[in-house]
Formats: structure tokens, C-alpha cells, sequence
């Protein structure tokens, strides 16, 4: 028998995953150029050119035994994680040196490497619907507990009154996500210091330590000059966790690092506490050839007017047929408001035209649907007819 966590985990199996995998199983049958699916956030634009050189580069040059054994640190290599800081410190003008820098097996190992470093059982974790739904898995696995606040549904920034009203002394940690999946929205200046200074006067009322844990796997991601804020400049208990996923299209590669800084409570033993999470984990470090292919393109990007492109097209196209949806600052995602209160019923009507969406409940927003516009071009097109055969139906 497997463990009853388990058992609650495979029964609440993550619908984008299973919607994925539905469209496999209709490309099967109709064609992939004949299925329409916006279920996962999976780039379909290749990696930089200088990946692809960076890997043959350090597979010629690189003594094979040490690029491909284990790090000296199970926070990686040293080299690494300074030219991580160097590049972060150009960009942000901060001051993190190596030693604040924790390479990780993507975003998703990062943020485990930090709860498991954070959590006591009972301990509580905020997070702002809609919310990447693995949150709360990943907050389960250390025996901590999810408080979600509400959606704000105008405007999809953080209802902080709400906020306010539900950190309690066993509040331990408080994730973002901006640019945001689902809805592609930043969190703005204003908001992120107003949460700041709640987290504050909190941390003083009950003589606790609130860390901010700031997920950014789409910080590059962000369209029409917006400016994504860096959280460390706004609270000083606050952790970064990132992701190559995104920025240089590399998810299956599972590289990405955290960030702690100086400046947070604890930060040495918490520094310690994560190298040892990482190795006790299972992740021991992070992929070695990756960690030292991200050090050669660190200056580089993924062309996202691509995204853009995409991004425009299905916005208006959906919007002329009549469907409400805020326009996305960032990330590749649309957020749709459903025509019907049961949003997983329109996703089941949408499967018969061959559009794959995945219910915003998958987020804690019901009545909503996701769409991953990550996909060709030709996808955003062809898909427009039969997004206008399902809006029809619903007049």
C-alpha cells in the first residue's frame, strides 16, 4: 500500500500534466497540426545558439571525470555560483557574493530545497491566488500548511487587506510568483512594498521571522517595457528562487539556483540548512554540465517576441469573439474568464473542437481557464476558427 499522502497526492494528479497528455493522445488520432493545446508551459522556442556551443565548447575542453562527478559542494561549483552573483549584482545592483548562491534543480527543487529548510510541521505558508498548484504540494511535503488568499479577479495584483488579516505567528513563509502563472500578470512597485511593510510590522507584532520566497521563472518573460521589481531590494528576509526553464528554454534540463542573501535571519545556517536539503533531498547538486553551460550564457536570452507575437494574436483574437481576459505583462500565459460559473465544464465543451485549456480550480481560481500560449505561431492561428465554433456555442 502506498503512504496516504500519496494517495491524496495521485488522487489530486495535476490536471495540466493530464490535459497534456490528452493531447498526445488526440494528435494520435487527428493530427498534431489539427490540436490546439495550451495545456503546458513547455517553450517551443529552441534554446540560444550559444547553448548548443557552450555544451560541444565544454565537452571538448572540460576534463570529463570532473564534468561529470559530483560537486564539491552540493551548492554547486564555485565558479558557478560567483558568476551567478556577478551577473545578478549588474543587473539588480545588489551585492550577493558565491556563498549566497544555491544551484538547483530547476525552480521546482529550489523552492523544495528551501521549505525543507524553512518548514516544522504546522508551520504555514502564504500564497496569493491563482497560484501554481504544486505549491501546495511542495508545502505538504515538509508537513506544512497552504493558507491561500482570494483572487482579486479585477485586477489580479494581491488583495492585501486579506493578506494582512490571515499572517499568523505560524506563518513561516510567503511565495510569489510575478510575472504570474496563470494570468501573466506583475506585481507592481506599490504592491510589493505595501506587502513589505505588512510582513514587517507582522514579523514585530509576534516576534517571528516571515520569509518572502519570490519564484521567478519568468523574470525575462515581460512584454511593453514593464518592470519586474527585485524583492530582496524591498524585504530583507526574502529568497529568490529561479529558473533557466524560461529564460533560456532548458526546462527538461532542470537547472536553476536560489538566492540568499546576507541580509535574511539566519541566512548562514539557512545557507547551510539548504546545501544539506539539497543532498538529503536526492538532488546531491545540481546538473554539472548545465551548471557550467548557464556560466557561458549568462548574457544571453531567449527571443521572446516570439511570446509577443503569440501573445497579441490570441489576446485579440479571443477578445474580438467576445471572451474577457486580462492582457499579460509577462510569462506566456492567457488567464480566460469561462462563459460558465463551471469552468471545467467549458473545458470539456472546448475538447471537442480539440482546444486543450486547463481549469482555473488547477490554480485555486474557478471560473476561469489557462491558456499556455507557448505553442507555434500556425497553433494561434488555426486555433482562432475554433475558438469561434466554442464561443458560438455559448452565443
Amino acid at each position: 500500500m502506498i503512504s496516504k499522502k500519496m494517495e491524496n497526492m495521485v488522487a489530486n494528479s495535476s490536471a495540466i500534466r493530464a490535459m497534456f497528455e490528452e493531447g498526445n493522445r488526440l494528435a494520435g488520432i487527428y493530427g498534431a497540426e489539427n490540436v490546439y493545446d495550451f495545456s503546458l508551459g513547455n517553450p517551443n522556442v529552441p534554446a540560444p545558439e550559444a547553448v548548443k556551443t557552450a555544451i560541444r565548447e565544454l565537452l571538448d575542453e572540460e576534463n570529463p571525470v570532473v564534468l561529470h562527478g559530483y560537486t564539491n559542494s552540493n551548492a554547486g561549483y564555485e565558479d558557478v555560483r560567483q558568476a551567478v552573483a556577478d551577473s545578478v549584482n549588474e543587473k539588480f545592483g545588489t551585492n550577493f557574493g558565491s556563498k549566497n548562491i544555491t544551484m538547483t534543480v530547476g525552480a521546482a527543487g529550489g523552492l523544495n530545497v528551501i521549505l525543507k529548510s524553512l518548514l516544522n510541521p504546522g508551520d504555514e505558508v502564504i500564497a496569493f491566488a491563482p497560484y501554481f498548484g504544486e505549491y501546495r504540494s511542495y508545502t505538504n511535503n515538509y508537513d506544512g500548511v497552504l493558507v491561500e488568499i482570494s483572487p482579486n479577479t479585477g485586477t489580479f495584483q494581491p488583495k492585501l487587506e486579506e493578506f494582512e488579516e490571515k499572517i499568523t505567528a505560524k506563518t513561516k513563509a510567503v511565495i510569489v510568483n510575478t510575472p504570474n502563472n496563470p494570468t501573466g500578470v506583475v506585481y507592481s512597485e506599490e504592491t510589493i512594498k505595501r506587502m513589505a511593510a505588512i510582513m514587517e510590522a507582522k514579523q514585530k507584532e509576534f516576534g517571528t521571522e516571515i520569509y518572502l520566497i519570490s519564484d521567478e521563472p519568468y523574470r525575462e518573460l515581460a512584454y511593453d517595457g514593464v518592470e519586474v521589481p527585485y524583492l530582496t531590494k524591498y524585504y530583507a528576509n526574502t529568497i529568490v528562487g529561479y529558473s533557466y526553464s524560461k529564460s533560456l528554454s532548458l526546462p527538461g534540463e532542470r537547472i536553476g539556483y536560489l538566492v540568499i542573501p546576507d541580509e535574511a535571519a539566519d541566512s548562514e545556517k539557512l545557507i547551510s540548512a539548504a546545501n544539506v536539503a539539497t543532498r538529503i533531498l536526492g538532488f546531491v547538486n545540481a546538473p554539472t554540465l548545465q551548471q557550467k553551460v548557464v556560466k557561458k550564457c549568462l548574457g544571453e536570452k531567449t527571443d521572446i517576441s516570439y511570446y509577443n507575437r503569440n501573445r497579441e494574436t490570441l489576446y485579440n483574437g479571443l477578445k474580438d469573439l467576445g471572451f474577457e481576459c486580462i492582457k499579460p505583462e509577462g510569462a506566456f500565459y492567457l488567464f480566460v474568464k469561462s462563459p460558465v460559473a463551471d469552468e471545467k465544464e467549458f473545458c470539456a465543451a472546448a475538447k471537442k473542437y480539440n482546444i486543450l485549456i486547463v481549469p482555473g480550480s488547477s490554480f485555486a481560481c474557478p471560473g476561469y481557464v489557462r491558456l499556455a500560449y507557448c505553442v507555434s505561431y500556425e497553433t494561434i492561428v488555426n486555433s482562432l476558427p475554433k475558438f469561434a465554433e466554442l464561443a458560438a456555442e455559448y452565443k
